[in-house]
């Protein structure tokens, strides 16, 4: 087979929302179509020139969300005759879906195609599975999906404790994630502040009763945090010996991003500009509990 050359000619992002935050009332399938849109105008491509949308998608917060990527790609505008699927690959689903996006263009079955990903962890749902059937006698209990998937399948351990036990077996220290963490807000304050974000971002209109407001800023982002502050705070997951807090765990956010792929010829062809080029890629599995 006749290698490929595969180029990124078009990005775009929505700012990220925190857990409960301003996109909490947004659905998934705006957020996804917002940065499709986005991506396909930014990279200079014809909707119709799209051959695939792939996106990758954690937890379904709406009946549209189980085909998310069809309905991003004809609300962009994408052709009905767009072929279009999900991918759930949990926290690299967003980079499944470009992965799969380039797949589909090594393969010959496109020429151009998206990769993209989108999560409204907000809109997490309740789960009751006992309302399809009736419970029988006795208290229903509901499960909270969002909360459930942060969960290892075997031993039904949070994604924090995967942290502890990383952090425990590779001797990285309660400080020195606290000073990542706080290096992490540090750069990302300065970044905002000097507008280095402002040509990724695509705005997100949220309808409010005052009207529209125009959501462009990344706001999971403290600018106060520092080492100080955070070596204050508690332990969140283990509390004998912990390391991992609410400040220097990964968050939970709210947010889609898009990518526009494009094979070497037809890149040239169509007169996009590349960005960066796909070299490779690679998959691998590690102990569930890490």
């Amino acid at each position: 087979m006749t290698s490929r050359d595969i180029f990124v000619v078009g990005t775009a992002r929505t700012a990220i929302g925190t857990f409960g935050g301003s996109l909490k009332d947004v659905p998934n399938t705006q957020l996804a179509t917002t940065a499709v849109k986005a991506a396909i105008e930014r990279a200079g491509v014809a909707p119709a020139e799209v051959g695939h949308v792939v996106m990758g998608n954690v937890i379904p917060t709406d009946t549209k969300d189980a085909y998310l990527s069809r309905v991003a790609a004809i609300d962009a505008g994408c052709p009905v005759e767009t072929p279009a699927f999900n991918v759930n690959r949990l926290c690299g689903s967003g980079l499944q879906a470009v992965v799969s996006a380039a797949q589909a263009i090594a393969l010959g079955d496109c020429d151009v195609a998206i990769g993209a990903g989108s999560e409204s962890m907000s809109r997490g749902p309740y789960f009751d599975t006992a309302a399809r059937y009736g419970a029988r006698m006795g208290d229903v209990q509901l499960v909270d999906y969002m909360l459930g998937i942060l969960h290892d399948p075997w031993q039904k351990i949070h994604m924090g404790i995967t942290a502890e036990n990383v952090a425990a077996r590779h001797g990285i220290t309660r400080e020195q994630q606290d000073a990542l963490a706080a290096e992490s807000h540090r750069r990302a304050a300065a970044a905002i502040a000097a507008g280095r974000f402002k040509e990724q971002i695509v705005p997100i209109e949220i309808k409010t009763r005052k009207g529209v407001v125009i959501f462009d800023t990344d706001e999971h982002v403290k600018a106060a945090t520092t080492v100080e502050v955070l070596a204050g705070m508690k332990p969140a997951f283990k509390k004998e010996n912990g390391t991992v807090t609410a400040g220097n765990a990964s968050g939970i956010n709210d947010g889609a991003g898009a990518v526009v792929l494009a094979e070497g010829a037809r890149a040239k062809a169509l007169g996009l500009k590349p960005l960066a080029r796909l070299v490779g890629y690679a998959h691998a599995g590690v102990e569930p509990a890490y």
